[in-house]
């Protein structure tokens, strides 16, 4: 059974398939002249500003979902010094073994 894409995948998604969409515009206003050329660059560019808006909204949410991760590492760590501590040693453990391996 496969899971529900998440609003972001949701908005990745579209995102890309406006930019091929653009790009398709643009690859038909190449080939043709006059004002149906205008015509399809003009669409063209009105699907990149569309891009451009879901990518912002993107941006946006990705970087208030960061915050709020920053926030809950930062109380986790005032609240449990000693286990955060531990954690932090431990990888640092990992990652110089693994890198003395090589």
């Amino acid at each position: 059974m496969s899971r529900a894409p998440t609003p972001k995948e949701k908005c990745m998604a579209d995102i890309k398939s406006v930019l091929t969409d653009a790009e398709d515009l643009l690859t038909q206003a190449a080939n043709a002249s006059g004002e149906r050329a205008s015509e399809l660059s003009a669409k063209a560019l009105a699907l990149l500003e569309q891009a451009r808006v879901k990518a912002s909204d993107v941006q946006v949410v990705v970087v208030e979902k960061s915050k709020q991760a920053a926030r809950a590492t930062d109380d986790y760590v005032h609240g449990h010094p000693w286990q955060a501590a531990g954690v932090g040693i431990g990888l640092g453990v990992l990652v110089g073994l693994l890198l003395h391996r090589k």
